[in-house]
C-alpha cells in the first residue's frame, strides 16, 4: 500500500539556506510481523543529531486516543501543531507491510539524523522507538530489524 506524502520537514525550513532547496524521495518500507494481533499504530518520524524531533513522515491508525500509546513520538512532536497535516492513514495489519514515500532535503542525509518508528496495537505491548535507523546513503536498501512488531524497516533514497 502506497502513501505519498509531500511535506517538508519543520527542520529543513529550520535551517533554510540555499543548498537545502534540493531534496529527494525517500521510501520506507516497514514489513509487519504475524503478532497475531489487531492493527498495529505506528509513527514515523526523524530525530536530528541531539536526538530532537525534527518532523513526522507518517502516523499509521486513525484515531488519535491512542496516539499516547506511540509514547516516543507522541512525547517527542507534542509542540508540533501541524505534525498530523496530511500524514495519517490507516493502522497496518499484522503481516502486512506499510508503505510511506516522502521528499527530505538532501542536507537531512548523512546529517546525523535518525528514522524512528513507534508502534503500539491493541491489547498488545507498546514499542516505542520500535525501531530507529540513521538516515544516511550506507544505510540506504539495508534491512533493519525492528524489536516487536516490525520484521523489517528498509529505505531507498531516489
Amino acid at each position: 500500500m502506497s502513501k505519498p506524502l509531500l511535506t517538508t520537514l519543520a527542520a529543513a525550513c529550520a535551517l533554510a539556506l540555499p543548498a537545502l532547496a534540493h531534496s529527494r524521495q525517500v521510501t520506507l518500507s516497514a514489513q509487519l510481523k504475524n503478532y497475531g494481533g489487531n492493527g498495529a499504530y505506528l509513527a514515523a518520524y526523524l530525530t536530528d543529531a541531539k536526538g530532537a524531533y525534527a518532523g513526522t513522515l507518517w502516523v499509521a491508525g486513525g484515531k488519535a486516543k491512542y496516539y499516547k500509546h506511540l509514547s516516543d513520538w507522541n512525547r517527542l512532536s507534542s509542540g508540533d501543531a501541524k505534525r498530523l497535516n496530511g500524514v495519517t492513514g490507516a493502522s497496518v495489519g499484522a503481516g502486512r507491510t506499510l508503505k510511506v514515500t516522502a521528499n527530505l532535503a538532501d542536507a537531512l542525509i548523512d546529517a546525523g539524523y535518525e528514522i524512528h518508528i513507534d508502534a503500539a496495537a491493541e491489547d498488545m505491548r507498546d514499542s516505542p522507538s520500535e525501531i530507529r535507523v540513521p538516515l544516511s546513503t550506507g544505510n540506504a536498501g539495508k534491512p533493519q530489524a525492528g524489536k516487536q512488531y516490525i520484521q523489517s524497516l528498509t529505505f531507498q533514497l531516489q
